[in-house]
């Protein structure tokens, strides 16, 4: 919890999960909170995650009607991807740092299904560092592109408006209403797992590659309570196992 910043579910996951002690002699989740909260162990709340919002962001009634939607609404994207019942349906967005045009950014995506991570950093929060990101991504997965990304959804900020056009024919491309970040809760999710590592304030150009990919497998290979004490990284190679496209994507997986 201390050294990996592992949540006390986590933990206890992964040690039932790899025999690490008898089963008798593991606590349950409340019992650790407690012994965390009497300081009966090393462990302080200060040392645990940020908890996750367990209630998404609900409408207030006000709609803002000055922003334009840039494609495709969610309204049309499958229901299937909403239950998280398929694999290869993708939330796009950016990290920024810095409120400077000239700081770079991260550019994330996460698989809905199995909360897979991918940190891209670019050199700015233009539409045209997204293009080009997303131009080696398809390069570097080349035909398993479509079949491992079968769409995307994204907000409507600027640096998305030519998401659409640069994934035409690859990928079906949504985005969600204007002002409705809720409509994107897991990315809203997965930016709090960032946000331990890189807070707000601290420019993106300051920060190493080397960082952001050890952020990326951390994020990666963390125990989720979501997904039975999987990692993301389990569950999405044995999305890619039964879909017979790891082979085809195997370059993108090592890098």
């Amino acid at each position: 919890m201390i050294h990996q910043e592992m949540s006390p579910a986590s933990v206890i996951m992964l040690a039932k999960k790899a025999k690490l002690f008898p089963e008798r002699f593991i606590p349950c989740i409340k019992t650790l909170y407690n012994w965390i909260d009497r300081k009966l162990i090393k462990t302080r709340n200060v040392n645990l995650l940020m908890k996750l919002k367990l209630k998404n962001k609900k409408p207030t009634g006000f709609t803002r009607i000055n922003k334009k939607v840039l494609g495709q609404s969610i309204e049309l994207r499958h229901h299937a991807v909403d239950t998280r019942t398929t694999f290869g349906h993708w939330e796009i967005d950016t990290v920024v740092g810095q409120k400077s045009v000239e700081d770079q950014v991260l550019l994330t995506m996460v698989e809905r299904k199995s909360r897979y991570e991918l940190i891209l950093k670019i050199d700015g929060k233009q539409s045209c560092h997204v293009v080009n990101a997303l131009h080696r991504l398809i390069k570097e997965t080349g035909d398993a592109f479509p079949k491992i990304f079968e769409s995307i959804t994204s907000d409507n900020g600027p640096e998305f408006s030519d998401l659409s056009e640069c994934l035409k024919g690859l990928s079906e491309v949504y985005f969600t209403h204007p002002y409705a970040s809720w409509e994107r809760g897991t990315k809203e999710n997965q930016h709090r797992f960032i946000r331990r590592h890189i807070p707000k304030g601290i420019p993106i150009s300051t920060v190493t590659a080397f960082t952001v990919h050890k952020i990326q497998e951390w994020m990666n290979r963390y125990p989720r309570k979501i997904l039975n004490g999987q990692s993301a990284m389990e569950v999405f190679l044995k999305e890619l196992i039964e879909e017979d496209i790891l082979s085809e994507s195997l370059g993108f997986y090592m890098n």
